[in-house]
């Protein structure tokens, strides 16, 4: 067992040593290296089974190279990656509308334009853009199809509008901004000069004046517009309720000649104090006007019983009047109802005639009083 494993030992070294030896043969040293396992490990630049290719430039079309990186052009091509055909003017004449193509070397060629059309490959006709001068304005671009068309149009940039782009838009017309704020018009933009207390795009946000915590003393913050309230805590007073409140202080009763001064039962406090903060009262002084005699003068009860006198006289002649004037026209009735047939004729008349009268005259007697 000791010699069989020895010869299965020699064997794998002696097979290692051969595929070492194998590797050093074929590949290229001076491009890469042989690795533990045998294999030809190729230096940047390089590539092949054995290291034995260079690596062309990138974009390199139609070239070889020597050393890494290069672009060796094949016959008939040439430019910096060999992209340009030596023989264009005879397998792909590129000049359009009748123009001649002259070589100019390494690649390079140029066209003879027809009259009337010029460009690279005299692809673009003198057309009603350049006969025009270009005119659009505000970096609009002409276009009149490479000069064919009858007439151009302008393409403008965002922002303008027009036959040649020469109109700024008003970007403010739909007015973006908020809260009173001003509009100032850009160029396809626009910005707003927002009021003091609010901020964002549009001025749309209120600025949080209580952010900072400005009241004290554990008072409680209402944001407002630019400003804010502190609703202060018993015994503090003041905008942000920094300052202690001053004792209550109670003013002395005065009385002058004409006026009375009435104090109610309150206490004196600071006039920057809140409505609802802390549960502090206001005092408040009235002055109240007395006057010294309350009742009527002479005069003024000579008058009011004279007019009581006439009234109640005018409302029992009225009264009078119209017992009268009902009691005549009831005798009326019972004397026009005679059972006589001659007589009835003659009363009707005297009856429709006594009632006119009496229709006539008892509004004038009543007029008449």
């Amino acid at each position: 067992c000791l010699q069989l494993m020895s010869l299965v030992w020699i064997l794998l070294a002696h097979h290692h040593l051969a595929q070492g030896d194998d590797c050093s043969e074929h590949c290229n040293l001076a491009h890469g290296s042989c690795d533990q396992d045998g294999k030809c490990r190729c230096d940047p630049g390089w590539e092949g089974e054995y290291c034995e290719q260079c690596v062309r430039m990138p974009s390199c079309l139609h070239g070889t190279c020597h050393q890494p990186w290069q672009c060796i052009c094949h016959n008939g091509w040439a430019g910096k990656f060999c992209d340009k055909d030596v023989h264009i003017c005879e397998h792909n004449p590129p000049c359009q509308n009748g123009a001649g193509c002259v070589y100019d070397g390494d690649g390079e060629y140029s066209c003879l334009c027809s009259e009337g059309f010029h460009g690279k490959d005299c692809e673009r006709k003198t057309g009603p853009c350049e006969k025009a001068g270009f005119p659009c304005r505000n970096g609009g671009q002409c276009q009149d199809e490479n000069g064919f068309a009858k007439n151009f149009t302008c393409r403008c940039l965002a922002g303008f509008v027009g036959a040649l782009c020469e109109e700024d838009v008003d970007d403010c017309l739909m007015r973006p901004c908020a809260n009173g704020a001003i509009c100032q018009d850009g160029i396809n933009r626009f910005s707003c000069q927002c009021q003091v207390g609010f901020e964002g795009r549009f001025c749309t946000i209120n600025i949080n004046d209580c952010a900072s915590h400005p009241c004290k003393n554990g008072a409680k913050c209402y944001d407002r517009i630019n400003d804010f309230d502190c609703v202060c805590p018993e015994g503090f007073t003041g905008k942000t309720c920094e300052a202690s409140a001053p004792e209550p202080t109670w003013v002395p009763f005065y009385l002058s000649a004409n006026k009375e001064t009435v104090v109610t039962g309150k206490r004196v406090a600071n006039h920057s104090e809140k409505a609802s903060g802390g549960g502090l009262l206001k005092i408040s002084v009235k002055e109240v006007v007395t006057q010294r005699d309350t009742g009527l003068s002479e005069s003024q009860l000579v008058t009011v019983l004279v007019f009581g006198t006439l009234t109640a006289a005018l409302v029992l002649v009225t009264i009078l009047l119209m017992l009268r004037n009902w009691q005549r026209g009831r005798r009326r009735s019972n004397w026009c109802q005679s059972p006589s047939q001659a007589a009835r004729k003659l009363q009707e008349q005297e009856c429709q005639m006594g009632m006119l009268n009496t229709v006539m005259v008892e509004p004038r007697k009543t007029t008449e009083l």
